[in-house]
């Protein structure tokens, strides 16, 4: 028996489209900002400048590589947020996994199997006789407002569609198959070195995030409050090597 619906029956919401990347957005629009703050990670020991005035340079080419590169996806795909509670909350339960083992676990990250030739060994971004106000509020603002974007951007905007299709444009947000998936997971792992364990598992809470919502603009959100929760309670416990 094939049953019938009534017409008056209440009938489910489509799910909202995926809006499509702007005409003539090609690949430095996803990758231009992720680029430059790599190749000054890559450079920065070589840059003639004392702090605090590096970090409000650094803070101000990355600002800038986004707003020249990335403003006009970011104006399509990231201008609102619609799961922006339940991503503020899945931000706050990353950042608790995240430093779990290391604050339940005394020398839980000392073992070789997080320090070696491979992944590196734990140093902290800021120096101990530079750790003054101003640098702990430009490292916060920076960890909370710039590199969720121009990360997201990059790991889940552009790599996991580019692996499915070099024609990356083609592919909706949040589109994912099985090697795209866990590509971009064990990539997203290896980029925070000692921390490989916890950043996959990161990855994959924010790959099924953006595959569940296909919202950029969420997934910024929920990347900035891992890295908000993380920077306070690396101020409060003076864990700097989370600081990576």
């Amino acid at each position: 028996m094939t049953a019938t619906v009534r017409p008056d029956a209440p009938q489910s919401p489509p799910p909202a489209p995926v809006p499509a990347d702007p005409p003539g957005e090609g690949t430095l629009a996803w990758v231009g900002p992720f680029a430059v703050f790599m190749a000054w990670l890559a450079l920065d020991g070589q840059l003639p400048l004392e702090q605090p005035v590096k970090e409000v340079v650094r803070d101000l080419v990355i600002l800038g590589s986004i707003l020249l590169f990335s403003r006009r996806v970011l104006a399509v795909h990231a201008r609102r947020a619609p799961h922006w509670l339940a991503s503020v909350g899945l931000g706050l339960a990353v950042c608790a996994l995240w430093v779990a083992p290391d604050l339940l676990v005394p020398g839980w990250r000392d073992s070789a199997l997080f320090q070696n030739d491979v992944t590196g060994r734990l140093k902290t971004s800021i120096p101990a006789g530079e750790l003054t106000p101003l640098m702990l509020v430009l490292r916060t603002m920076r960890a909370a407002l710039l590199v969720p974007v121009l990360e997201e951007l990059f790991w889940r905007g552009w790599l996991p569609r580019w692996l499915q299709d070099t024609r990356f444009s083609r592919v909706p947000l949040g589109t994912y198959t099985t090697f795209a998936f866990w590509g971009t997971a064990l990539l997203f792992a290896a980029e925070h070195g000692p921390f490989w364990e916890v950043g996959l598992l990161c990855g994959i809470i924010y790959n099924w995030w953006m595959k569940r919502t296909r919202s950029l603009g969420d997934l910024i959100l929920v990347h900035a409050t891992t890295n908000l929760a993380l920077s306070l309670t690396t101020i409060a416990t003076g864990r700097w090597e989370f600081w990576m």
